[in-house]
Protein backbone atom coordinates (compact mmCIF):
# COMPACT_ATOMS: atom_id res chain seq x y z
CA UNK A 1 0.00 0.00 0.00
CA UNK A 2 1.45 3.36 -1.02
CA UNK A 3 1.88 6.34 1.29
CA UNK A 4 -0.68 8.31 -0.74
CA UNK A 5 -3.24 5.54 -0.29
CA UNK A 6 -2.61 5.38 3.47
CA UNK A 7 -3.13 9.15 3.75
CA UNK A 8 -6.38 9.09 1.79
CA UNK A 9 -7.71 6.09 3.75
CA UNK A 10 -8.17 8.39 6.76
CA UNK A 11 -10.89 10.27 4.85
CA UNK A 12 -14.36 8.85 4.26
CA UNK A 13 -16.23 9.51 1.03
CA UNK A 14 -18.26 12.12 2.93
CA UNK A 15 -15.02 13.87 4.01
CA UNK A 16 -13.68 13.85 0.45
CA UNK A 17 -16.92 15.36 -0.87
CA UNK A 18 -16.75 18.10 1.78
CA UNK A 19 -13.11 18.76 0.83
CA UNK A 20 -13.94 18.96 -2.88
CA UNK A 21 -16.90 21.27 -2.31
CA UNK A 22 -15.02 23.63 -0.01
CA UNK A 23 -12.01 23.69 -2.34
CA UNK A 24 -14.33 24.67 -5.19
CA UNK A 25 -15.95 27.37 -3.04
CA UNK A 26 -12.51 28.76 -2.23
CA UNK A 27 -11.58 28.92 -5.91
CA UNK A 28 -14.92 30.47 -6.92
CA UNK A 29 -14.95 33.16 -4.23
CA UNK A 30 -11.40 34.34 -4.90
CA UNK A 31 -12.07 36.16 -8.21
CA UNK A 32 -15.11 37.83 -6.66
CA UNK A 33 -13.43 39.02 -3.46
CA UNK A 34 -10.02 40.13 -4.78
CA UNK A 35 -11.31 43.02 -6.96
CA UNK A 36 -13.50 44.22 -4.09
CA UNK A 37 -10.54 44.09 -1.69
CA UNK A 38 -8.46 46.03 -4.20
CA UNK A 39 -10.60 49.08 -3.43
CA UNK A 40 -9.15 49.03 0.10
CA UNK A 41 -5.68 47.68 -0.57
CA UNK A 42 -4.83 49.53 -3.79
CA UNK A 43 -4.18 52.94 -2.20
CA UNK A 44 -2.08 51.23 0.50
CA UNK A 45 0.07 49.52 -2.18
CA UNK A 46 -0.50 46.06 -0.74
CA UNK A 47 -1.71 43.06 -2.74
CA UNK A 48 -5.49 42.69 -2.57
CA UNK A 49 -5.12 38.99 -1.81
CA UNK A 50 -3.70 39.91 1.60
CA UNK A 51 -7.02 41.56 2.48
CA UNK A 52 -9.41 39.18 0.72
CA UNK A 53 -7.43 36.05 1.51
CA UNK A 54 -8.88 35.65 4.97
CA UNK A 55 -12.29 35.13 3.49
CA UNK A 56 -11.34 32.67 0.78
CA UNK A 57 -8.92 30.86 3.10
CA UNK A 58 -11.75 30.38 5.60
CA UNK A 59 -12.95 27.43 3.49
CA UNK A 60 -9.83 25.52 4.52
CA UNK A 61 -10.48 26.17 8.20
CA UNK A 62 -14.15 25.27 7.77
CA UNK A 63 -13.19 22.01 6.05
CA UNK A 64 -10.88 20.98 8.87
CA UNK A 65 -13.52 21.86 11.42
CA UNK A 66 -16.10 19.70 9.65
CA UNK A 67 -13.89 16.65 9.07
CA UNK A 68 -11.65 16.93 12.15
CA UNK A 69 -8.94 15.04 10.25
CA UNK A 70 -5.38 16.30 10.17
CA UNK A 71 -4.22 17.13 6.66
CA UNK A 72 -7.63 18.41 5.53
CA UNK A 73 -6.41 21.95 4.89
CA UNK A 74 -3.43 20.69 2.89
CA UNK A 75 -5.71 18.49 0.82
CA UNK A 76 -8.13 21.38 0.19
CA UNK A 77 -5.18 23.51 -0.99
CA UNK A 78 -3.98 20.72 -3.27
CA UNK A 79 -7.45 20.31 -4.80
CA UNK A 80 -7.64 24.08 -5.30
CA UNK A 81 -4.27 24.05 -7.08
CA UNK A 82 -5.42 21.30 -9.42
CA UNK A 83 -8.70 23.13 -10.07
CA UNK A 84 -7.06 26.44 -10.99
CA UNK A 85 -4.46 24.73 -13.17
CA UNK A 86 -7.07 22.61 -14.96
CA UNK A 87 -9.61 25.37 -15.50
CA UNK A 88 -7.33 28.38 -15.95
CA UNK A 89 -9.39 30.38 -13.46
CA UNK A 90 -7.97 33.71 -12.35
CA UNK A 91 -5.33 33.09 -9.71
CA UNK A 92 -3.55 30.32 -11.57
CA UNK A 93 0.21 30.55 -11.33
CA UNK A 94 0.76 27.57 -13.60
CA UNK A 95 2.61 24.65 -12.04
CA UNK A 96 3.71 26.92 -9.19
CA UNK A 97 0.05 26.86 -8.11
CA UNK A 98 0.83 23.50 -6.51
CA UNK A 99 3.12 25.37 -4.13
CA UNK A 100 1.20 28.63 -3.69
CA UNK A 101 -2.14 26.93 -3.02
CA UNK A 102 -0.88 23.99 -0.94
CA UNK A 103 1.53 25.90 1.34
CA UNK A 104 -1.23 27.73 3.27
CA UNK A 105 -2.98 24.47 4.19
CA UNK A 106 0.30 22.79 5.00
CA UNK A 107 1.42 25.56 7.37
CA UNK A 108 -1.98 25.74 9.08
CA UNK A 109 -2.15 21.95 9.48
CA UNK A 110 1.34 21.99 10.96
CA UNK A 111 0.52 24.88 13.30
CA UNK A 112 -2.58 23.18 14.67
CA UNK A 113 -0.71 19.87 14.97
CA UNK A 114 1.97 21.57 17.06
CA UNK A 115 -0.55 23.06 19.49
CA UNK A 116 -2.73 19.93 19.51
CA UNK A 117 -5.95 21.52 18.27
CA UNK A 118 -8.39 20.71 15.46
CA UNK A 119 -10.38 23.92 14.89
CA UNK A 120 -12.14 23.12 18.14
CA UNK A 121 -12.14 26.62 19.64
CA UNK A 122 -12.11 30.25 18.53
CA UNK A 123 -8.38 30.87 19.21
CA UNK A 124 -7.20 27.87 17.18
CA UNK A 125 -9.59 28.77 14.34
CA UNK A 126 -8.13 32.31 14.37
CA UNK A 127 -4.62 30.82 14.30
CA UNK A 128 -5.47 28.45 11.43
CA UNK A 129 -6.92 31.25 9.32
CA UNK A 130 -4.01 33.52 10.16
CA UNK A 131 -1.44 30.87 9.18
CA UNK A 132 -3.29 30.09 5.94
CA UNK A 133 -3.41 33.67 4.74
CA UNK A 134 0.07 34.52 6.02
CA UNK A 135 1.57 31.58 4.12
CA UNK A 136 -0.42 32.45 0.99
CA UNK A 137 0.82 36.04 1.09
CA UNK A 138 4.42 34.96 1.66
CA UNK A 139 4.25 32.54 -1.28
CA UNK A 140 2.66 35.04 -3.68
CA UNK A 141 5.16 37.71 -2.63
CA UNK A 142 8.04 35.29 -3.15
CA UNK A 143 6.77 34.21 -6.57
CA UNK A 144 5.46 37.52 -7.95
CA UNK A 145 5.59 40.74 -6.01
CA UNK A 146 8.95 40.82 -4.19
CA UNK A 147 7.80 43.84 -2.20
CA UNK A 148 10.29 46.07 -0.35
CA UNK A 149 10.48 45.53 3.43
CA UNK A 150 7.95 48.11 4.66
CA UNK A 151 5.15 47.25 2.19
CA UNK A 152 5.91 43.55 2.77
CA UNK A 153 5.50 43.93 6.53
CA UNK A 154 2.26 45.87 6.01
CA UNK A 155 1.02 43.23 3.58
CA UNK A 156 1.87 40.32 5.91
CA UNK A 157 0.33 42.06 8.93
CA UNK A 158 -2.85 42.70 6.95
CA UNK A 159 -2.83 39.09 5.73
CA UNK A 160 -2.46 37.77 9.28
CA UNK A 161 -5.35 39.88 10.56
CA UNK A 162 -7.59 39.13 7.59
CA UNK A 163 -6.80 35.42 7.84
CA UNK A 164 -7.53 35.36 11.55
CA UNK A 165 -10.87 37.07 10.99
CA UNK A 166 -11.68 34.53 8.28
CA UNK A 167 -10.81 31.74 10.73
CA UNK A 168 -13.15 33.28 13.31
CA UNK A 169 -15.93 33.45 10.71
CA UNK A 170 -15.32 29.79 9.84
CA UNK A 171 -15.59 28.88 13.53
CA UNK A 172 -18.89 30.76 13.89
CA UNK A 173 -20.23 28.83 10.88
CA UNK A 174 -18.97 25.58 12.45
CA UNK A 175 -20.85 26.36 15.67
CA UNK A 176 -24.07 26.58 13.65
CA UNK A 177 -23.28 23.30 11.88
CA UNK A 178 -22.59 21.59 15.22
CA UNK A 179 -25.97 22.77 16.56
CA UNK A 180 -27.71 20.96 13.71
CA UNK A 181 -25.58 17.83 14.07
CA UNK A 182 -26.50 17.25 17.73
CA UNK A 183 -30.28 16.94 17.18
CA UNK A 184 -29.64 14.60 14.21
CA UNK A 185 -27.39 12.40 16.36
CA UNK A 186 -30.03 12.29 19.13
CA UNK A 187 -32.73 11.28 16.64
CA UNK A 188 -30.57 8.49 15.22
CA UNK A 189 -30.04 7.04 18.72
CA UNK A 190 -33.81 6.57 19.26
Amino acid sequence: MSVKQKLLDRFSIYDLIIIAMLAALGVVTKPILVPLAHIISGPLLIPSGAVAGGFYMMWMVLGYGITGIRGTMTLIGLVQAVLVMATGIVGSHGVISLLTYTAPGLLADLGLFLIGHRVCCLPCAFLAGMLCNFAGSVMVNFVYFRLPVIPLLLSLSTAALSGGLGGMLAFKILQQIWKFQKPAQEISKE
